[in-house]
């Protein structure tokens, strides 16, 4: 059993208060839920406007698995309108 965390910071540049954050934020956390069936939270910088860490994890047998999905998932954020990827990390616990 392999348990995968992938770490990303976005910027939504066209968010101008909380309210339109949390809306694309609910919007791309929905989408990876329904397109992977892996965990997603937002973990950190809930103050700032335009910026956001979210934490997605993910339990396997197969670490290649967990890979491929995060790498996925990562391309539905960045084909999201107005979401720039600053940072992403993947760990296995």
């Amino acid at each position: 059993m392999h348990i995968g965390l992938l770490q990303v910071h976005v910027y939504i540049p066209t968010s101008e208060s909380l309210k339109d954050k949390r809306q694309v934020l609910r919007s791309i956390k929905q989408r990876l839920r329904n397109s992977f069936n892996v965990s997603v939270a937002e973990t950190g910088q809930q103050d700032l406007w335009q910026r956001s860490d979210l934490a997605l994890v993910m339990v396997a047998t197969d670490k290649a698995h967990i890979q491929e999905t995060f790498s996925n998932a990562v391309r539905l954020i960045l084909n999201k309108e107005n979401v720039e990827i600053l940072e992403e990390s993947v760990e296995f616990l």
